[in-house]
């Protein structure tokens, strides 16, 4: 419970950021999805997707079955088109259940130039020695 409250807590001191500081630039935490397919071609800062925040509350089933999201950073052609229309984070992110699409700064929030990946994903982890030794 306490976890969660920091969560709220956190998400609130950054919206209040956005509103009063300017667009911070956004601090992905362990498991977060950075989305950058078309942002950067589109001049747009890449989307930071909070995937723990999400987890907490809803099972994996909900978006990687019912919506449709493949298990793989950046295997989704994810593009505002469809979100407008439903689709992936359209899902949610439509006025009703979740904010809609007006509020742009609080997903593209990463610095420009960060790549799609998983922050501090233990695969990046692995595979970076393997890539090192190549070096040698």
């Amino acid at each position: 419970m306490l976890r969660r409250c920091g969560v709220v807590l956190a998400g609130l001191a950054a919206l209040l950021s956005i509103f009063f500081i300017g667009v911070p630039d956004a601090r992905a935490e362990y498991g977060d999805v950075v989305i950058n397919n078309y942002s950067d071609a589109s001049g747009m800062r890449p989307v930071v997707f909070p995937h723990l925040f999400h987890r907490i509350r809803f099972r994996c089933k909900v978006c990687h079955a019912d919506i449709g999201f493949k298990f793989q950073a950046g295997g989704n052609e994810i593009n505002m088109v469809k979100i407008i229309d439903g689709q992936f984070c359209g899902a949610c992110h439509n006025g009703e259940i979740a904010w809609s699409v007006e509020n742009c700064n609080l997903c593209h929030s990463a610095k420009p130039g960060t790549k799609t990946q998983v922050h501090e994903s233990t695969i990046q982890k692995l595979a970076q020695p393997a890539a090192a030794a190549k070096k040698k």
